[in-house]
């Protein structure tokens, strides 16, 4: 093992050791310092994260990741509950959950499924992963289990569902009465997002592959970012209420503004800025929150 790995690993021993004696649960600042060493360690992480690529991008990348999960955090609430993480990814966001005493499910169908049990052993010496479970499976495969889930977290996961009204009341019956859906998404308003989509995919916004692991043709949404009026409308019809008070847009100063410094107080600025910029922020930032609550019936 290379020195630099094997000094890591010690670093990682010795924060289990502080966060054991002083903590309970895991904020999301302490959650990312330890995340960034698992980086250090983890290649195959680092090249999808790309916190660590370029230096100059370092603080603004994080920036981002760390907003949404404290998003993620603020609206579900203080209470243990048992979550769905739909289209997990690399479970880190079920992995943070899980940490603050979650019971999560999370499923994903990417490539990258088997990366998973690797961080699980990382992130098992900072607290109990037992409430954890991650599985392969599309979320339209899963069997029926009606009013299961306190709430539903979909992050950069929504715009890849299609049929997304079938995807829709899925969630809607898989949640409890009063449940909700907190949702991650890029804003489908922004410039450099529709610029960006139309170089890459054209207009094919939803396309289709055969999975492997599967046996079977899967239907995705090709970067199918949309607005939040869309995403309002398309809740609107499958039972939800969007909660208009989570909306939360972020991202729109650039890396150079953000330094080890002034990091909490630009992401601070960030947020005024997103309340202050009503009828512009929909084309300004890079990224929106919402939260949907069930409908009663």
């Amino acid at each position: 093992m290379p020195i630099c790995q094997f000094a890591n690993l010690l670093i990682c021993q010795w924060d289990f050791r502080i966060f054991e004696n002083s903590w309970q649960k895991m904020d999301t600042r302490t959650f990312f310092e330890l995340f960034i060493k698992e980086l250090e360690i983890n290649h195959e992480l680092r090249n999808y994260y790309r916190l660590l690529n370029n230096e100059s991008r370092f603080y603004w990348r994080k920036a981002y990741l760390e907003q949404r999960l404290q998003y993620i955090n603020n609206n579900l609430g203080t209470a243990s509950g048992k979550i769905w993480d739909a289209g997990c990814g690399f479970a880190t966001v079920s992995i943070f959950l899980a940490l603050n005493g979650h019971k999560v499910f999370a499923n994903t169908i990417e490539f990258y499924y088997d990366f998973i049990r690797r961080r699980l052993d990382y992130w098992s010496r900072f607290g109990n992963l037992d409430s954890l479970e991650v599985e392969y499976s599309n979320v339209f495969d899963r069997p029926a289990m009606p009013e299961v889930y306190d709430s539903i977290v979909a992050q950069d996961t929504l715009h890849h569902l299609e049929p997304i009204h079938d995807a829709i009341k899925i969630f809607m019956a898989s949640l409890k009465p009063g449940g909700r859906l907190i949702a991650a998404e890029e804003n489908g308003r922004n410039g450099f997002i529709i610029g960006r989509n139309l170089f890459y995919r054209g207009f094919q916004r939803v396309t289709e592959y055969y999975d492997e692991r599967l046996q079977k043709t899967v239907l995705l949404g090709n970067e199918n970012a949309r607005s939040l009026n869309s995403w309002r409308s398309i809740l609107n019809k499958g039972g939800f209420d969007l909660a208009e008070d989570t909306v939360e847009f972020i991202r729109i100063f650039p890396p150079a503004c953000f330094t080890g410094k002034n990091y909490y107080q630009v992401i601070e600025k960030e947020k005024k800025a997103g309340k202050k910029l009503l009828k512009l922020r929909e084309f300004l930032f890079f990224g929106v929150n919402f939260t949907a609550l069930k409908k009663p019936l």
